[in-house]
């Protein structure tokens, strides 16, 4: 496949799987990132930098892509909306990263026209300040007012962890890694216990976004992105125990609460994220992408993976 790929912002978690997923199908990848990294293919390339606009005008001055997968988080949708036209100009695919913690907690399973918190929460500070979920679903709103026939798509992620961040719950980054090593337990909140995570392996996640760019059937539509077959959260903790040794206590929810989360965004977390049942039905972006379960990896699978990339061979017990 000879296309040429645009990662915007795409040195990290999601961006680093997608741009191997992209190599694997034969394209050309160029990175904007502001981290140091190095290339030794020589289809792959980086920029370091930020996306500023006065670079991207300067880039696209002498660039055109058959594809932009642009991984900023715009807090205020006014951000997005100066930039979009102009990207949508240098591509003939732009995929605009959304989140599925959009998604309120009346559907199960989730699917693409589940109810979301933007139209169902009551809660007056979470819709004048929460600037993640709700900042998505009016990305995507502006992408559907302002340009309905464009030649964009909207992806939804789950939580997607890697060699950068290993999550359970609220709990991400090198935590459990660090618990692990010091034998000390990590907390958890009680009600979180027996949900369904929205979790998956950032390689799944790569791997589906990657397969979505170039179909022109996906131009205006939004995908929940979900590969691996789910599990609850208790379910997760156990498969941190049994590969690192690391201990969990689940703490009741209110104390936790009081201890942990008290306020503000690290309370929204929970309260209107992982406190909500997350089970995925994703057989809409398998089709899209002319994937099947069969291609992806299971969580363990992924897990395995991301703690040796992460240099953690000495903590895995088999």
């Amino acid at each position: 496949m000879d296309k040429k790929v645009l990662l915007i912002a795409g040195g990290g978690t999601l961006g680093t799987h997608v741009g191997e997923e992209l190599l694997r199908m034969g394209c050309s990848v160029e990175v904007i990132c502001p981290e140091e990294k190095t290339s030794g293919d020589p289809r792959l390339r980086f920029y370091r930098t930020k996306a500023t606009t006065e670079f991207l005008q300067e880039l696209f001055a002498a660039n055109h892509y058959d594809g932009i997968v642009n991984f900023i988080h715009y807090p205020d949708v006014r951000e997005y909306e100066k930039v979009h036209f102009m990207l949508s100009a240098a591509t003939e695919h732009l995929i605009f990263l959304s989140s599925y913690r959009i998604y309120a907690d009346e559907q199960h399973p989730i699917t693409e026209s589940a109810p979301q918190l933007l139209d169902t929460s009551r809660d007056a500070d979470f819709l004048q300040n929460e600037s993640y979920a709700l900042a998505k679903a009016r990305g995507e709103r502006f992408l559907r007012s302002a340009d309905p026939d464009g030649h964009w798509t909207a992806v939804r992620p789950v939580i997607s962890f890697s060699r950068y961040r290993f999550d359970i719950v609220n709990c991400s980054g090198r935590t459990v890694l660090e618990r692990a090593a010091d034998g000390k337990p990590v907390i958890l909140p009680e009600k979180a216990r027996l949900l369904t995570a929205g979790l998956d392996w950032a390689g799944n996640t790569g791997k589906l976004i990657a397969h979505l760019l170039f179909k022109p059937r996906t131009f205006g539509e939004s995908y929940t992105v979900s590969g691996a077959p789910q599990m609850t959260w208790e379910q997760v903790a156990a498969l941190y125990t049994r590969i690192l040794g690391v201990r969990f206590e689940w703490m009741d929810t209110q104390e936790y609460l009081r201890r942990y989360a008290p306020a503000g965004a690290a309370n929204w977390i929970l309260t209107c994220d992982r406190f909500f049942e997350r089970r995925i039905d994703n057989s809409r972006i398998l089709a899209a992408a002319g994937l099947t379960e069969k291609d992806l990896l299971s969580i363990e699978e992924g897990l395995r993976i991301e703690l040796a990339c992460a240099g953690a061979q000495g903590l895995i017990r088999g």
